[in-house]
């Protein structure tokens, strides 16, 4: 009688095993699929413009789902951005400089929409 326990116990036992392995291979399969984009220069640039156009009411933000107008913050980033141009100059990647160039004067040109739109009301 005590060898089929403890063949039940084996048994259970490597079931378990199993499981965890299969649960350790699920988890690492949808981290290799859910993984951080790469770091680079013109993702955290498209980053910060992301945040501007949040902050200028153009898109929702993604932690209430709600649109708001916030133009301090807004013109914050903004300046920012214009900041790291100053900075980076002649120390970028030709793509990375147009990239910067043609943010920064969208999110400038949507602010003074925006703030022209904002003061009539």
């Amino acid at each position: 009688m005590e060898d089929k326990n403890k063949k039940i116990d084996e048994s259970w036992k490597e079931t378990v095993e199993r499981e965890k392995k299969q649960a350790q291979q699920a988890q690492d399969k949808e981290q290799a699929t859910t993984s951080i984009p790469e770091v680079n220069f013109s993702f955290f640039i498209s980053t910060l413009a992301l945040q501007a156009s949040i902050f200028l009411g153009d898109i929702p933000n993604p932690a209430d789902n709600k649109t708001q107008v916030n133009l301090e913050q807004a013109k914050f980033i903004i300046d920012t951005i214009g900041m790291l141009k100053e900075k980076t100059k002649n120390n970028l990647q030709k793509d990375e400089s147009e990239l910067l160039d043609h943010i920064l004067y969208d999110l400038r040109m949507r602010f003074v929409a925006r703030k022209e739109g904002h003061n009539d009301r």
